[in-house]
């Protein structure tokens, strides 16, 4: 099985219009145009009955001790965790990809409630939902795609893996607002094949990618 994102090449820098965040320099950072990036698959297996998505970057602090805090840095040797961008199953296995902005166009404040997607397909809810978890402005449940805000001082640069199954699953096993996490459980022992293309991102301008 084959994927391609359009403008974003295995190892590359992620462009700035598919970002949650994008740098600023008076503010280290501010909100970008959150554009979901143009898939492009084929070569699905025989016996594939449905599709899932999903972006995960690995590189999350696990303490918030240092994060976004002027005057200090996330040190690299910091242990790292998931955190789930987009997490989407039930693609129907004919569908060949997603346009840019199909999915996801600009932020909402509090999630999208009911971002577009190709049909038949569920969208889960990423970890934005923990991240503005109490947030009067932005807290909420949000769903789809909302793309790279790593740190704007952390010593290392982020990836984004964007990873497609191939399943024998007609229907994911999830129900409700179900995350990442509760996909890849969900599908296991149910993977015929997958491809992946992986993105790099940052904030900060100290770091090089």
């Amino acid at each position: 099985m084959k994927l391609e994102i359009v403008d974003i090449n295995d190892g590359d820098r992620i462009p700035e219009r598919f970002a949650f965040g994008v740098p600023d320099a008076k503010d280290h950072v501010r909100l970008g145009e959150n554009l979901n990036p143009c898939l492009r698959w084929g070569e699905v297996p025989a016996g594939c009955r449905s599709l899932v998505l999903l972006c995960v970057d690995p590189d999350v602090p696990t303490r918030p001790d240092d994060v976004n805090k002027e005057g200090r840095v996330v040190p690299a040797s910091l242990a790292r965790t998931d955190f789930y961008h987009w997490v989407m199953v039930d693609i129907p296995p004919d569908t060949t990809g997603i346009g840019e902005g199909e999915c996801s166009r600009g932020i909402t404040a509090g999630g999208k409630k009911s971002p577009p997607g190709p049909d038949g397909a569920r969208q889960g809810r990423n970890d934005y939902t923990a991240w503005f978890e109490g947030d009067p402005e932005m807290g909420g449940v949000y769903l789809g795609y909302d793309g790279p805000c790593p740190p704007w001082n952390d010593a290392i640069p982020h990836h984004y893996h964007f990873v497609l199954y191939a399943t024998d699953l007609e229907q994911c096993p999830v129900e409700g607002e179900f995350g990442g996490a509760d996909v890849v459980a969900a599908i296991a022992g149910h993977v015929l094949a997958e491809a992946r293309v992986t993105g790099v991102y940052t904030l900060n301008p100290d770091v090089s990618i």
